[in-house]
Order: C-alpha cells, then sequence, then structure tokens
C-alpha cells in the first residue's frame, strides 16, 4: 500500500501512533486471532481491545470477520497488508537543472575601499594593513581573505545560460562579518548587496568574530583579527530576494537584466548605512567554511 503525506491517509499515520496497536499488528502477524484472544495477550478489556482494532480497521491494516466456532460467533482478525510505503512532497527544485560558478574572493574587477582595509593569502599579508593601493597588487588574485570599514568590492561574473533556458532562481553563498579595530563581536554592520547594479538589499552582521580560531583559517594568522564569519545565502526568484529565508526586498529576477553575457556582484558598506561596521570576506582556506562565493543558478 502507497500513502502520501495527506489528510486523506491521517487515519493510517493515526493508527500506528500507538504502543498498543503496534503490539495487535505484532500479534496477528504470527496468526489471526479473534478479540478475546488479543485482550488477553495484552491484559486489556475486551471493550478497549475492539476501540484499537476499529481504529486499525478504518486505516485499512486490519480486516475482521464473523465465524461460527462451536456454536458461537467470533470476530477473527487478520493483517490486511504486509507493506506500507510513504511518498513524501516532492521537492519542486528537484528537476530544475543547476550551473554552479566559483568565485575566489581575489577575484575582484573593482574597488573603492576605506581603512581599516586589507587582505591576505593563505600564506601572507599583501602588502601592509590599512593601504588600499594593494588591492591592485597582482598578487591579489590569490587573496582568500580581504577586509575594509566603507566602500565597496566588485566582481565580474559570466553568465553561462543559453537563449532557450529558463532561470528560475539564483543562490549566492558567501562567508563574511564586518570589520572592527581588532576583534568585536558586538559590531553591527550593514552590508548590502548589489546585483547588475540593482540593490537587492542588505544584512546586518552582528560583530567580526575572533575568540577563537577559525576552523580553517592558517595557524599564522593572529587572534587579534577576525578569524571567522557567518555563512549567508542568497536567494533571487520571482517573489523577491531573501537571505537565509529572510526577505531582503522585493527585487525580483526580471528586474536584474540577466540576459547580459557578464553580471556584476557587488559587496558594499554604504556612505548612509545605519551601521557602518565594514565587512570581512572569507575564502577557501579561512574562516568556518571552506569555500570561497558560490554561485548557483537553477533553470530549466
Amino acid at each position: 500500500m502507497k500513502i502520501k503525506i495527506s489528510e486523506k491517509h491521517l487515519p493510517v499515520f493515526e493508527a500506528l501512533a500507538s504502543g498498543v496497536r503496534l503490539k495487535i499488528i505484532n500479534l496477528l502477524s504470527q496468526r489471526s486471532m479473534n478479540i478475546k484472544e488479543l485482550a488477553q495477550n495484552l491484559s486489556l478489556s475486551s471493550a478497549i481491545l475492539t476501540m484499537h482494532i476499529r481504529k486499525l480497521e478504518d486505516a485499512g491494516i486490519i480486516k475482521s470477520e464473523r465465524v461460527k466456532i462451536n456454536g458461537a460467533i467470533h470476530k477473527i482478525c487478520s493483517l490486511d497488508m504486509d507493506l506500507i510505503e510513504i511518498e513524501f512532497p516532492k521537492n519542486k527544485d528537484s528537476d530544475l537543472k543547476t550551473y554552479e560558478f566559483i568565485l575566489p574572493v581575489g577575484h575582484y574587477t573593482d574597488f573603492n575601499v576605506t581603512p581599516t582595509c586589507g587582505l591576505a593569502t593563505t600564506e601572507k599579508i599583501i602588502g601592509y594593513f590599512d593601504d588600499p593601493r594593494y588591492f591592485w597588487d597582482p598578487e591579489r588574485v590569490n587573496a582568500k581573505i580581504l577586509w575594509f570599514t566603507k566602500g565597496y568590492i566588485e566582481y565580474k561574473v559570466p553568465n553561462h545560460l543559453l537563449s532557450d533556458q529558463t532561470l528560475k532562481f539564483i543562490e549566492i553563498s558567501m562567508e563574511l562579518g564586518s570589520e572592527a579595530p581588532g576583534v568585536n563581536s558586538n559590531w553591527p554592520s550593514d552590508i548590502s548587496f548589489f546585483l547588475n547594479g540593482v540593490n537587492i538589499g542588505h544584512w546586518t552582521s552582528p560583530g567580526d568574530f575572533g575568540s577563537t580560531k577559525g576552523n580553517f583559517t592558517p595557524d599564522w594568522w593572529s587572534l587579534s583579527v577576525g578569524q571567522y564569519g557567518l555563512l549567508k545565502i542568497i536567494k533571487i526568484d520571482d517573489t523577491g530576494s531573501y537571505i537565509d529565508g529572510e526577505k531582503m526586498s522585493e527585487v525580483t529576477l526580471s528586474q536584474l537584466n540577466l540576459r547580459e553575457q557578464l553580471w556584476s556582484l557587488r559587496i558594499a558598506v554604504l556612505e548612509d548605512a545605519l551601521h557602518q561596521g565594514g565587512v570581512t570576506l572569507f575564502g577557501s582556506g579561512f574562516g568556518n567554511y571552506d569555500q570561497d562565493i558560490v554561485f548557483r543558478l537553477y533553470y530549466v
């Protein structure tokens, strides 16, 4: 018997939600029994046992028939099925095709940052702290962490969708936090996200975390600066823009000019932000999540 997660099959779930009725099923799996035998095996009255039998009958799990034995009428119970298969609701996104693009932290194409700022590979600091000129250093492409107080960092993302493919939603995941002088877990920052020049919303980072070493942060990285961030997942579909399931804005896919061959992603702390606590962006080899910026496109 195949059942679905629906009210139609609620009697089956109710019938199985009882220790007594599970014992009845196990007894009847050995042989058919009448009400009196079942009641004796379970130390229950016939009246209570009859109530449980009715629940199992309504669910179609057992069947009963009245037979005449030695001049008396007996209600004989037996199992009426040997298998129940539960079909769970299908994830509507499971039929979608996906395209994934990994964007290394150091592969930005534009920036405008204010100190405190800096960037580093997994082996060393690039240049010196608080000197924005090093954001153009050739070694920046190897950066796995970067940080700044105000301004933005911008990336270019190739659009590999074909003309006959329809985009259903975009997911962008990254690990990030605030940028405090040193570290401070209570250092809120409004971090804004732009896709193709459109502000899709912001997230308020609670702080710059550094009380313990990040799971993947190199041993040489000082505990006096940020160690890890929080993994955030941005989703944009036809209903709006979300971060971790919470709506950021009403901006939908149709407003983002997504047929262009090259997209832009900007991460910013704006001049008019309520909380200007900076941003630290963690890539693979730093933080608690061993990943860079991940784009996933879901399409049909």
